[in-house]
């Protein structure tokens, strides 16, 4: 286990080849025998992961660039219209006073009352925040009377006294400016110390105590900064095209500071975020890798950042709650999920970011986060009205699962088509149905840390079929999803383990005996895709409720 800079490379033979550029090299052996052994062994190491609520197992709806409160309503009332189980409902940066976290923008001031109604009718409502604080806000204020840390420069000489002596609150401070969604400079909490936790704790409370929402979803948390190291390159917000220029955040790119930022050995981030012909940096898209937290150097603490802030942001919430919170984060790391879910990221409306969620899961389950999913529909770029269905018939099975896409995209909520607000409320009355058991296995992960969605070799280690196959996944022990992952398909080539007898669970051929092997189901766009249930395990119902979980 090692928190610095890493590249893991299979080889063509049965070896890996494993490069860092620093840290400490902890390296820990399972034994197994078996590879449900191999988590178990793995999770009483790094932690078990939390048990969410269960209303955070209903479907999800959210969206980059409303423009109000009013629309979001509309889009809500549309879907329950359409009589589409939901049960969370989520506010993304639109919600903020220009892009600040824990403010409401003019045209949410009613946000309150809102979350208020949606409580009437038992469902609830998740926000946005990102770690980024604006540098003349009430909070960052607040901040720095309660001696909370941010990342800093390591020395004077680093810091850009012309940016800082802008700002009064940090003109006599090492702290690290940049660049997000806010229209002035911004600070990075330091969540490796006590203090910044316990700012951090106190402002969820005191927007809690305005706002009433039930969960947070923790963003841009690598933690992200646009713009550094580019003289122009601005954020991008809604209704503000013409944002004041903000100085970027420019790192030590000469002289011995640069070891930093450019090794001598040129990491895969080199050439992910090439700036037309010239390579960008480790800080590229982040913050200076010379920062300092309380605990080190970024260059050896990015990768945890995420992980301390969701430390933080879990505290806030049980104190402002007194219940088991919902958190979800964008950065993760080993332990993490003992604080927070995660999302798969800033996926795309294609068919093969709908192909490779089903790796994503999977594997999030094995690093003991499992309560993951990815963005339904997708969420960069326009959405099609099958993928869209046929991403809805698979993030059904996610246990986290939610619909999400970008700003200036297609509307892709299920009631923008007919044909996917049937497949929607089918779906999910077919999931709600059955959430007893992935309730149940998420508990058994929170105390035996078992996996909850499983690769079918987890099953059956022995079958070499089910070891090659990416495209299929289980609940547990007893359910198998062979989801439709191709455009214009309307069968799945499934392969039914073996050792096990397969039953049908949709209602369309319920009961009906499946395989095993390779074999050819059926799948229409107005069906289910094929579930099915293993010979003689038994699984707990719940008869489908509508509009949500606790109507």
């Amino acid at each position: 286990m090692n928190h610095s800079f890493q590249e893991i490379m299979l080889g063509p033979a049965p070896h890996l080849v494993y490069r860092t550029i620093g840290g400490m090299l902890d390296i820990f052996f399972f034994p197994g025998p078996y590879p449900e052994d191999v988590v178990r062994q793995y999770v009483a190491l790094v932690g078990k992961p939390a048990f969410p609520p269960y209303w955070a197992f209903g479907y999800q709806l959210c969206k980059y660039g409303y423009r109000s409160l009013e629309e979001l309503k509309g889009i809500i009332s549309a879907v329950q219209e359409a009589r589409i189980p939901l049960d969370v409902v989520y506010a993304d940066i639109d919600h903020m006073e220009l892009y600040q976290d824990f403010t409401l923008g003019e045209n949410w001031t009613d946000l309150p009352n809102y979350i208020d109604e949606l409580h009437s009718q038992s469902m609830h409502a998740i926000l946005i925040f990102d770690p980024a604080i604006q540098v003349d806000s009430e909070s960052f204020e607040r901040g720095i009377n309660k001696s909370a840390k941010f990342v800093e420069w390591e020395r004077n000489d680093q810091v850009p006294r012309a940016i800082q002596d802008l700002y009064p609150l940090v003109n006599n401070t090492k702290i690290m400016l940049g660049t997000v969604w806010p229209l002035k400079h911004v600070a990075f909490p330091d969540f490796t110390a006590a203090e910044t936790r316990e700012w951090w704790k106190d402002e969820i409370l005191l927007f809690h105590e305005k706002v009433g929402f039930d969960g947070m979803w923790i963003d841009m948390n690598e933690p992200t900064n646009i713009g550094t190291n580019e003289n122009d390159t601005q954020p991008i917000t809604p209704n503000h095209s013409n944002r004041p220029y903000i100085s970027p955040l420019m790192c030590p790119l000469n002289g011995p500071d640069s070891k930093y930022d450019m090794p001598l050995y040129e990491t895969y981030n080199v050439f992910v975020y090439e700036n037309g012909a010239e390579k960008s940096y480790l800080s590229s898209k982040t913050l200076c890798m010379v920062g300092m937290t309380a605990e080190g150097r970024i260059y050896d603490m990015k990768s945890l950042y995420g992980y301390f802030e969701s430390i933080a942001t879990r505290a806030g919430m049980e104190a402002a709650t007194s219940k088991r919170p919902a958190v979800i984060t964008r950065s993760s790391f080993p332990s993490g999920g003992h604080y927070a879910g995660h999302w798969l990221g800033d996926n795309l409306a294609a068919w093969g970011d709908l192909q490779v969620s089903v790796v994503g899961i999977q594997e999030f389950s094995i690093f003991a986060i499992p309560y993951v999913g990815a963005d339904i529909c997708g969420f960069r770029g326009n959405t099609t009205e099958e993928l869209c269905l046929r991403w809805h018939q698979l993030g059904a099975f996610y246990s986290f699962s939610r619909n999400h896409n970008d700003i200036g995209q297609v509307r892709q909520d299920p009631a923008a088509w007919p044909s996917v607000a049937a497949a929607a409320r089918q779906v999910y009355l077919f999931r709600y149905r059955y959430l007893p058991y992935l309730y149940t296995l998420h508990y058994l992960a929170a105390i035996s840390g078992s996996t909850v969605v499983r690769p079918m070799f987890f099953e059956f280690p022995n079958d070499d079929a089910a070891r090659e196959n990416n495209e299929q996944f289980m609940w547990g022990d007893a359910m198998l999803i062979a989801p439709v992952l191709q455009e214009q398909r309307e069968v799945v080539y499934a392969y039914l383990p073996r050792e096990a007898t397969w039953y049908s669970l949709r209602d369309i051929d319920y009961g009906v005996k499946a395989g095993p092997g390779s074999t050819l189901l059926n799948a229409p766009l107005n069906q289910l895709p094929p579930v099915l249930i293993r010979g003689t395990l038994i699984l707990p119902l719940l008869w489908a409720v509508f509009p949500n979980l606790f109507a």
